[in-house]
């Protein structure tokens, strides 16, 4: 991917201190595990029922961050194929030891009912760039699980502990288990380590050591409004552990006034002069306690040790602004738009594909230079074949435009641009062909299962196979353009861009949760052959903008 730089950030006054800016991760990027290797940090976050699994960030200051693309690109580390929406990769833990990069990672298959169906899996290679071992399969008595190398060599799985019995408690607390590194298998019995607190709902593990003590950090309350990250200590790697007196390490809970919310589930990490930093998730909605279109995101705030010997997050609070970590003179202004021209032998690393990898059985960057053809998958509600290539959202003001050429060969077969957040909620600008024989463009939504047409967006395109087409996200609202020439006509459709949230994902049944939400808007490209007769589209360049509203 080619980019061009704008001017979505100003670069600061260089008299000035420097300040690093929050999300550092925009848009769909939760759970981050933060590493450093030497000088080389890297953050890996959740990507759910995506392709590449466990999306990989690298940084040699903590402050500009460069997308590596995701680690599981293949079938044989992970398999998506009828995984439920907001199923697949829940927090992904990154580690290094021994020369090499360890990766956790938990495969949810279900979570409705009162049931977790969460197996867990260890891939290691000698670099980011892999190869990636063959998975190992670890237990599946609960989901976000870590690695802890401790200084006597040995190495430890935590996880949180699921239970589903009815009247008992789905989080039961933090668990712990020895992993044998040479036979690359737990050992030993598990152990239950903290209970978590009131808060309720603790999960997200990480340990660390740190003047003769054992911290354990970890999430709890849920991960929307009363989020928070937790620090609790112990002598003893098996506890007990006592929960710091001062509260959460970092939490929103009570500043509905703050831009970002839900803060908490993070990691710690140290840099080589023995500073501290915590990278932690956060949303940021559109309205007080709203919804969080762009989903859950990744921040970055120092963190001191008082006398004590416990954490701090200055203020406990998530901040939008924070100094840069030193030897930082410069912030690189932030590109403001990306062009992709599918002339590379691969997606890019801000591209991801909807529950299967980009195989050439339905991806093609060789079949026509410059070109991606996407060959069509099943239904919008499909979840085993689904044809659709995305970017992540990361401005709330931003489009995504492409020129198609695509030529219908009956009304099972659509192209098009999406504003995408799962199989229930999505709108969707596709061609297809009409009752009266030419192609025809239109404007479908769907809103939690329910579609609905936008009969005054129909236009009729007669002898028109190729045709530049857009999405914006401005706000509150999506708005689709198309262009047979060189002008821009923006279709009367303002279906509502809050429908793409987790908010409005989540539902329950009997208060059991049967619909929850954990990813994020995604803009993309979106191809169907519901009779499976061989229809594709190709699309001639990619431009990603930011608008504005950073």
């Amino acid at each position: 991917m080619t980019s061009t730089t704008g001017n979505a950030l100003q670069a600061p006054d260089r008299a000035a201190t420097p300040l690093l800016r929050n999300p550092v991760l925009p848009g769909f990027h939760p759970d981050p595990s933060i590493l450093r290797v030497g000088t080389d940090y890297y953050i890996a976050t959740s990507t759910f029922e995506w392709f590449p699994g466990v999306r990989l960030h690298h940084s040699t200051d903590l402050v500009h961050w460069r997308p590596l693309g995701g680690i599981l690109t293949e079938e044989r580390l992970l398999d998506l194929r009828g995984a439920g929406d907001s199923c697949g990769v829940w927090a992904p833990d990154l580690s290094y030891v021994d020369g090499e990069f360890h990766l956790v990672y938990t495969d949810v298959s279900s979570f409705s009912s009162g049931y977790w169906d969460s197996q867990n899996y260890l891939t290691t290679a000698p670099s980011p760039d892999g190869p990636w071992s063959d998975p190992v399969v670890l237990h599946a008595r609960g989901f976000d699980a870590s690695l802890f190398h401790d200084e006597d060599g040995s190495t430890w799985m935590l996880s949180m502990t699921a239970d589903w019995r009815p009247g008992h408690n789905r989080f039961a607390g933090i668990q712990a288990q020895r992993y044998d590194r040479a036979t690359r298998t737990l050992v030993g019995e598990e152990f239950q380590i903290f209970p978590g607190t009131s808060a309720g709902l603790v999960e997200g593990p990480h340990l660390y050591q740190r003047d003769g003590w054992y911290y354990l950090l970890v999430a709890q309350g849920g991960t929307s409004w009363e989020h928070e990250a937790l620090v609790a200590r112990s002598r003893s790697l098996l506890g007990p552990y006592e929960p710091d007196p001062a509260g959460p390490l970092i939490t929103s809970l009570h500043r509905p006034d703050l831009t970002m919310q839900k803060a908490g589930h993070g990691s710690l990490v140290s840099t080589p002069d023995g500073s501290w930093y915590l990278a932690h998730l956060v949303g940021r909605p559109y309205t007080p306690r709203g919804a969080c279109v762009l989903g859950r995101e990744t921040a970055i705030q120092p963190v001191t040790w008082e006398p004590g010997g416990w954490p701090r997050v200055d203020g406990g609070v998530p901040a939008d602004l924070v100094p840069v970590p030193d030897g930082v003179e410069e912030i690189h202004t932030v590109p403001d738009t990306a062009v992709d021209d599918f002339d590379a032998p691969a997606l890019g690393p801000d591209w991801s594909t909807l529950r299967r990898p980009a195989t050439p059985d339905w991806v093609e960057l060789s079949a026509r230079p410059s070109h991606l053809r996407v060959h069509g998958g099943q239904s919008p509600v499909g979840r085993l074949r689904p044809s659709l290539v995305a970017r992540r959202v990361t401005a709330r003001r931003c489009s995504l435009e492409t020129t198609m050429e695509f030529r219908p060969a009956n009304f099972r077969q659509l192209a098009g641009v999406t504003a995408y957040y799962n199989t229930r909620n999505w709108h969707y600008a596709y061609v297809t062909r009409g009752d009266e024989g030419h192609p025809v463009l239109e404007v479908l939504s769907c809103d939690n299962g329910r579609r609905a047409t936008h009969p005054d967006s129909r236009v009729p395109l007669p002898g028109v196979d190729r045709l530049r087409l857009r999405v914006t996200f401005d706000g509150p609202v999506i708005r689709f353009a198309y262009a047979t020439g060189g002008t821009w006509t923006e279709l009367p459709a303002t279906p509502d861009a809050t429908i793409l949230s987790d908010e409005h994902a989540a539902h329950k049944v009997d208060g059991e949760p049967e619909a929850w939400g954990f990813t994020g808007a995604m803009a993309g490209l979106w191809v169907q052959d519901l009779g499976a007769d061989g229809a594709f589209a190709d699309f001639d360049q990619a431009v990603y903008r930011v608008l504005g509203d950073r």
